[in-house]
């Protein structure tokens, strides 16, 4: 545990003051999981403060990621954490990959920041095509699409592997993309008029299973996110890419470089 006296090491560097004291020193670098835990895991823990008590109450939300990698939730005006949050912004996510096994010795991440309405049609657009089932009730009047604006983070990678980072670490440079971030729709028309073999070859390129019925549902410079049922994947491109054509070529890069099954 943290002495609250200790001074902030590594990144967590004056005039940056993070919202809780960070590990003393990484003990490995972890930046790149911590990315691609943000972009894969689909549902999270969402704690707020309660209004009356300042109480933590935690709740299980679906979530998806703006093109930057900040995260966007959607929320009902009628659930406890909305009204906490409109109350006091702070909030936290808990993302953990599970799996097989002792829950604890897989990776997590938990965000801190603040959070606020998201009113652009992009949020939106991202966060239905993670979670399509939801447009049953999106366009409901009381429920809206919420931004974190992460602060800082804590990675737990597994038994002594632990990493604290500024939340600005965790997000994507967009601000030179925004020609790639206008064809996106386009691009991921592409992506999934594929064959259903050509996209399952992008989530082998993603460590995951081939064999399920995938789709794009995102992109940025520094890669693709992936659906399928009950699945989601994520493809990190071995360069930065931020305009379409390099975009596909960086694409077709990470497909071949995948061995051929068997």
């Amino acid at each position: 545990m943290n002495d609250p006296d200790d001074a902030p090491q590594g990144p967590f560097t004056p005039p940056f003051t993070p919202p809780f004291a960070p590990v003393p020193q990484n003990t490995f670098d972890g930046l790149e999981l911590a990315k691609k835990l943000l972009r894969s895991i689909p549902s999270a823990a969402l704690a707020t403060l309660t209004r009356e008590t300042s109480f933590p109450f935690a709740t299980l939300t679906s979530v998806a990621t703006d093109d930057d990698g900040a995260p966007i939730l959607l929320l009902s005006d009628l659930a406890h954490h909305t009204r906490n949050l409109r109350a006091d912004p702070r909030g936290s996510l808990l993302l953990s990959q599970g799996g097989k096994g002792d829950p604890l010795a897989h990776p997590r991440l938990t965000i801190v920041g603040r959070l606020a309405p998201a009113a652009d049609a992009r949020a939106k657009a991202r966060f239905l095509r993670r979670h399509p089932k939801s447009a049953l009730y999106a366009g409901f009047a009381d429920f809206s699409f919420w931004r974190l604006e992460p602060e800082a983070a804590h990675l737990n990678g597994g038994f002594a592997r632990a990493a604290d980072y500024p939340g600005a670490d965790l997000l994507t440079r967009v601000d030179d993309a925004k020609k790639l971030l206008a064809e996106e729709e386009a691009l991921l028309d592409e992506i999934n008029a594929l064959p259903r073999a050509a996209r399952g070859a992008l989530a082998r390129a993603a460590g995951e299973d081939s064999s399920l019925n995938w789709r794009a549902t995102g992109l940025d410079p520094d890669g693709l996110d992936l659906a399928a049922p009950q699945m989601t994947a994520r493809l990190v491109f071995g360069r930065r890419a931020e305009h379409p054509a390099a975009w596909r070529e960086a694409l077709e890069e990470a497909r071949r470089n995948v061995p051929a099954p068997g």
